[in-house]
């Protein structure tokens, strides 16, 4: 019988941590790329939106069929085939001839990547106890801003190496492939995992995050309904919640190299700026995780934990609004990472509420509905930045990229709900 590995659910946790970063190194490769592209292919701001849009509307869809898709098939084989397929997707960009083969590739790239979320939320919930999912959550999720902190690096050293564009996309669709190997050495349910020890496998079991809050009805281990889901208040907070949230990080991760060149810089001397406020969403990530479970840990409820981080995210998000009136490169980057290390933060425990509030069964399912309600948003908030940017500036949507958050904010507080007797303690 093979010997148990010590604080496994923490290796779970890691590897989990990379899909994400190999996840947004994929879809960054197109945003570094962007200026080099619109030259190439004379595309002006609104044929750019297209292309990101086309992403978007597979990646919102998507969302929702793979969150309900992995509550049945299970994480192990969903996440597999989801990175197997968008790793194919991404090196097919690399044969794009103009703007509809972007379109083509990028939309086949957003369903393939659709699953990450879901999937590393359904994850926590069926490996870590409540105390710690905040953590957990900040682990998977800062692999987004560190994959986009990497991105312009591995990008643009593949390009000036090469001296091409198309294989950038074949380098960065390979990191899929390697993942998958470990992904599969490692991931099993706690249930049935021979490499768990006894203690955490109680530990785990006991104390699940899933299902803790507000659900209790999880003894038939089959997915809750759509109709049963969207008739909880709580899931229609997360829903609002997040279509008003993700599209700022959206608009800051697929827009802010042509923003930085709208303002006179060039590229090649903003990759520090670029990475800076990537870099402060990371720790964004694990403040707001670390502060919630230490609430908790202190005897908090679990969703005054997690409001109170909303609410400073929110109020973080604003200094975008400065970020309209300076004109040195220091500053607009130090505005911007504010600003994405208050919405990692708030993120975060929208991340985590899932885990929180229904059985483990319904956690893909709800995460992504939420993902679809951001995925819509996002859609809207691309739209807008072509026709805004083409025939105005980028500085009015900065403005609303600062304020939308404060009704997404409101939603969280008014309809998340949480009975009395609920703790954070087990």
């Amino acid at each position: 019988m093979p010997r148990p590995i010590p604080h496994l659910r923490w290796y779970i946790g890691g590897v989990l941590f990379l899909s994400t970063v190999i996840n947004y190194v994929d879809r960054q490769t197109l945003s570094v790329l962007g200026p080099v592209l619109k030259t190439e292919f004379r595309w002006n701001n609104a044929d750019f939106a297209l292309v990101l849009i086309s992403f978007r509307v597979a990646y919102a869809l998507g969302q929702t069929a793979s969150g309900r898709w992995l509550d049945r098939v299970g994480t192990r084989a969903g996440l597999t085939a989801a990175v197997l397929f968008y790793s194919m997707s991404s090196m097919l960009s690399s044969l794009a001839t103009g703007l509809r083969g972007f379109v083509a590739c990028r939309f086949l790239l957003g369903a393939g990547e659709s699953a990450n979320w879901p999937g590393a939320t359904k994850a926590v919930a069926e490996w870590f106890p409540s105390r710690e999912s905040g953590w957990a959550v900040a682990l998977f999720d800062s692999g987004s801003s560190v994959g986009a902190a990497l991105a312009p690096f591995i990008v643009l050293g593949v390009y000036r190496l090469t001296g091409s564009w198309r294989p950038v996309f074949i380098v960065t669709g390979i990191l899929g492939f390697l993942w998958i190997p470990l992904f599969r050495a490692i991931y099993r349910s706690p249930e049935e995992h021979p490499r768990l020890s006894a203690a955490e496998r109680e530990d785990i079991l006991s104390n699940r995050a899933s299902g803790r809050m507000a659900v209790a009805d999880a003894s038939s281990g089959a997915p809750l309904g759509y109709r049963t889901l969207l008739a909880m208040p709580q899931t229609w907070g997360i829903l609002v919640g997040k279509a008003l949230t993700d599209p700022v990080w959206f608009f800051i991760t697929d827009w802010f190299a042509i923003f930085l060149v709208s303002r006179g810089f060039r590229l090649e001397d903003s990759v520090l700026a670029f990475w800076v406020p990537f870099l402060a969403a990371d720790l964004g990530n694990f403040t707001g995780g670390g502060v919630s479970s230490a609430l908790i840990a202190r005897g908090w409820r679990v969703d005054a934990a997690r409001k109170l981080v909303i609410v400073a995210g929110a109020l973080g998000m604003l200094f975008l609004i400065p970020a309209v009136y300076t004109t040195s490169l220091r500053a607009l980057a130090g505005y911007f990472a504010i600003a994405t290390f208050s919405y990692a933060a708030l993120s975060t425990m929208i991340l985590n509420l899932p885990a929180d509030l229904y059985p483990a069964s319904s956690v893909g399912s709800v995460a992504g509905l939420g993902g679809t309600a951001a995925g819509i948003g996002t859609i809207a908030a691309h739209y807008l930045t072509g026709y805004v940017a083409d025939r105005y500036s980028f500085e009015p949507l900065l403005i609303g990229a600062s304020l939308i958050p404060l009704v997404g904010m409101a939603a969280l507080l008014v309809l998340v709900r949480v009975p009395a007797s609920s703790r954070g303690r087990p």
